[in-house]
């Protein structure tokens, strides 16, 4: 089963708040470093890294010289703020060291639940990896109000690798793994090497919450890895504290816990598309575009002869012949007036009739599932 991590090309690495601060004493820069050294490893071997790393309250408490966590929204928002500028500059230079770029993206579960930022978002992560840039992404706490109460980057982890299509997502943490019991209370537990994401047995065996530094647990990476699972990603979980873990999990070697899911990320989302979204208007195509279609390609402007609906980007909708009979349906990439601008005309005229260009495609294959 490690061989799902091995041949993994896109991945998702969080680290936690304990593994960036030290347990609360303060940014752990050999710590960053160490890590940035390992991503520049994998980026040589041709992956595609994004780092979602906690840290910034935690930060900023020991900036302030907080010895405990507020519980006041307010402070917790400010802690966040100071936090935030130190942890930015300590990554950067980590990873300038190693020849690396870094981009800083500050993202609240809304940014992911709402359609067209969410697509704003995975575009500019995907251009960010293609461009060999290392994005490091962090919930932002200076803004939000309940996630600082109940989010996790655990959970925000999870939806990034939904959003960019990632094959894994690691969890490094301060603690081993996942155990059949909570080690810290019970001496006969054993690590769980490997079993099933979706396999509910686990959120028994996870234990309480984590320590007065972290917010989550090991209950909240064990939901992680369901979440991560619908779209097909696999999920591990090890300590930060080994030597070297990302390169040894990239290289197959069994240590932590592997959460694998049980169909491929293409699988996943078409079947998520295929049965769970509501459609908001219709695509008429010719029959050039019907054959695109069926043979597993993109949906083309000049492909589409009518548009019906009002809706905005990243609504579905669905593609019709002209005979009426439903063909596909995905996630278009403009909205219904940008579509009937664009319908007919080829891709190299969209910045001339919109004044930009979002994507090449109307709809592309990887958003849409055939009929």
């Amino acid at each position: 089963m490690r061989e799902k991590i091995k041949h993994a090309r896109r991945l998702v690495v969080k680290v936690g708040s304990a593994l960036v601060t030290n347990n609360g004493a303060g940014l752990d820069k050999p710590a960053l470093d160490d890590w940035a050294r390992q991503i520049a490893a994998l980026r040589a071997e041709g992956r595609q890294i994004t780092l979602v790393s906690s840290g910034a309250i935690a930060a900023g408490m020991q900036r302030l010289g907080w010895t405990r966590r507020p519980q006041e929204m307010h402070k917790l928002q400010a802690a966040a703020a100071v936090g935030q500028m130190g942890l930015v500059e300590a990554y950067e230079d980590a990873f300038s060291r190693q020849g690396l770029q870094t981009a800083q993206i500050l993202l609240t579960h809304e940014d992911l639940s709402d359609r067209t930022r969410y697509l704003n978002a995975r575009s500019t992560l995907t251009t960010l990896l293609d461009l060999g840039v290392v994005p490091i992404i962090n919930e932002n706490d200076t803004v939000v109000t309940d996630e600082i109460k109940f989010g996790d980057n655990d959970t925000l982890g999870a939806l990034v690798a939904n959003l960019i299509e990632a094959e894994a997502l690691i969890i490094l943490t301060d603690q081993t793994g996942l155990y059949t019991a909570d080690p810290r209370k019970d001496p006969t537990a054993t690590l769980i090497g490997a079993g099933q994401a979706e396999d509910r047995q686990y959120e028994a065996m996870a234990g309480g919450a984590g320590s007065g530094i972290s917010k989550g647990g090991m209950i909240t990476k064990i939901r992680a890895a369901q979440r991560a699972a619908r779209s097909g990603a696999h999920t591990c979980i090890a300590s930060g504290r080994e030597t070297d873990p990302l390169l040894r999990l990239a290289a197959g070697e069994d240590i932590g816990t592997l959460l694998y899911a049980t169909s491929s990320p293409l699988q996943a989302k078409k079947q998520w598309l295929a049965d769970h979204l509501q459609l908001a208007g219709d695509l008429v195509i010719d029959d050039g575009a019907v054959e695109a279609l069926r043979s597993g390609r993109s949906l083309l402007p000049i492909g589409v002869v009518e548009v019906s609906g009002d809706f905005s980007r990243g609504a579905a909708v669905c593609c019709r012949s002209l005979s009426g009979q439903e063909i596909a349906r995905g996630l278009v990439n403009y909205s219904a007036s940008e579509c009937r601008r664009i319908a007919r005309k080829p891709t190299s005229a969209i910045e001339s009739l919109l004044g930009y260009v979002g994507e090449a495609e109307l709809i592309h294959r990887d958003n849409m599932v055939s009929s």
